[in-house]
């Protein structure tokens, strides 16, 4: 459901009560934490329980677990979901009363009156780059807010008001909301084609992000830029033409700032920054694994310089962080098998986060459960997921989770088995979930790491195989 965001968003001191409409997402869960602590009065509905939810109600958020038109209430402003359905009565019933109806990003927007925005974008490892830079801000005494699509470890939470004049806010593409925010300062992570069941073509995809810059102010801390992806670097005309000041951070030589002598061990990245090649500056660690994290955690240590933060703060911030919900996340271990989940969805995050869990497997095989996500990014992307899942020595591909779209029996989870470039003995196509935990323990061996994928239902299936896998022992 596209709700429309108006010309001008009220703070959210101005919206009076409001309720919001699939409460239990990431998104708008972490937006209903920011207004319940900014003392607005807050409900919320849902048609599941979700994780994000605990922490609400610990806040004393009323949720319930339907959507029913009695929820709104007396309420003066809906925040709607847009995985709401046209015809969701609390919908119906906010119109038929002509209350404010807000989407998500206009939502967020709200929340942000009177605070310095920070604005994470990029097709992938928003989430990851978001949360650290959070990390990095909160060990440097920032006290910044922030607003994650998933839970970060270290605090437990997705979003919390922070008392200081920071914004830090994951800045979504999908839908469009990262053109709402107005950031003073920005990062942008890589630019690689996704959502086009939105945007409709690779080059509207692409200009959107330029539009995006635009909308930076350039009195702010400027835009930070990881070098070595072609579509991040493509910004920095936009951002010229904005006059904005721009930064770039990677391994490349024509970077401003160079990340040198990375390291990766098992479940640790160290690497080095480096500006005009004075390697003056200490080494970074990272608790977690991968050359994607180390770029994200070197986009994210510039950003905080750019704020006027200390380096040796921020990078202590950064060894502080132990991972995101959802990404790359230990579920548990149980005979001898390791259990990760990760929302990688996209062939080139399937890429980082196999690179990621080989380094952690060790001496141990990689048994990998994907699951293809919307039926659109399949029919694109699908051949390139099977691809990237061929550096796994063990694939099970599920069928495609339906979201947003109506299902089509010629896009299913076969056309990604059939494009894994293994031995058929050894690519194992199950459409049904309940079905993934079983084949899952069959194939592990002690020793091996099993790695659950996907941004739909398949990240129920790893609590599933710790418990089978349990039993066993």
């Amino acid at each position: 459901m596209r709700v429309p965001v108006p010309e001008v968003v009220p703070a959210a001191s101005e919206l009076g009560r409001v309720h919001f409409v699939g409460i239990g997402g990431a998104g708008l869960s972490a937006i209903a934490r920011i207004m319940a602590r900014q003392g607005v009065p807050v409900t919320g509905s849902d048609d599941q329980d979700t994780p994000f939810l605990p922490a609400l109600r610990e806040l004393g958020v009323p949720i319930q677990l339907s959507y029913d038109a009695g929820h709104v209430g007396d309420v003066d402003t809906l925040v709607v979901t847009t995985a709401a359905a046209d015809d969701n009565p609390e919908l119906l019933a906010g119109r038929e009363r002509g209350l404010r109806i807000l989407p998500r990003s206009a939502g967020l927007k709200a929340t942000m009156a009177g605070h310095d925005v920070v604005a994470v974008a990029g097709t992938h490892g928003k989430t990851t780059t978001t949360s650290m830079l959070t990390m990095a801000l909160l060990a440097a005494g920032a006290e910044p807010t922030y607003a994650i699509g998933g839970v970060l470890a270290a605090t437990g939470r997705n979003a919390d008001l922070g008392s200081g004049p920071l914004f830090v806010a994951e800045a979504d593409e999908s839908d469009g909301a990262f053109l709402v925010y107005r950031p003073q300062t920005a990062l942008v992570t890589n630019v690689d084609a996704d959502h086009l069941d939105v945007w409709g073509t690779e080059e509207a995809y692409h200009a959107a992000f330029a539009d995006f810059v635009a909308t930076i102010d350039p009195q702010g801390a400027g835009l930070v830029l990881v070098g070595d992806d072609p579509g991040a670097l493509a910004l920095r005309e936009a951002a010229n033409e904005s006059g904005l000041e721009v930064q770039s951070v990677g391994e490349g030589d024509g970077n401003d700032w160079r990340v040198v002598d990375v390291r990766l061990s098992g479940s640790t990245s160290t690497f080095e920054l480096v500006r005009h090649d004075r390697r003056e500056l200490p080494r970074v660690t990272l608790q977690v694994p991968g050359r994607h994290y180390v770029l994200d955690a070197a986009a994210a240590l510039v950003t905080g310089l750019r704020l006027g933060h200390r380096y040796v703060d921020l990078a202590r911030g950064l060894g502080d962080f132990t991972g995101t919900g959802r990404r790359m996340e230990l579920k548990g271990e149980a005979g001898g098998v390791r259990v990760y989940d990760s929302y990688a969805h996209h062939p080139a995050e399937i890429t980082g986060d196999l690179e990621a869990a080989r380094a952690l497997a060790g001496d141990g095989r990689l048994v990998v459960a994907f699951q293809p996500h919307l039926v659109s990014r399949t029919r694109i992307f699908g051949e390139a997921m099977g691809r990237a899942l061929g550096a796994a020595d063990e694939v099970v591909v599920l069928d495609v989770y339906v979201a947003r779209e109506a299902p089509d029996p010629t896009v299913t989870g076969r056309l990604v088995a059939d494009a894994v470039p293994l031995p058929g003995s050894r690519v194992h196509y199950l459409p049904a979930l309940p079905d993934t935990a079983a084949e899952l323990v069959r194939l592990a061996r002690p020793g091996d790491l099993v790695l659950t994928l996907g941004a739909g239902s398949v990240t129920n299936a790893g609590p599933e195989v710790l418990r089978l896998l349990e039993e066993q022992t």
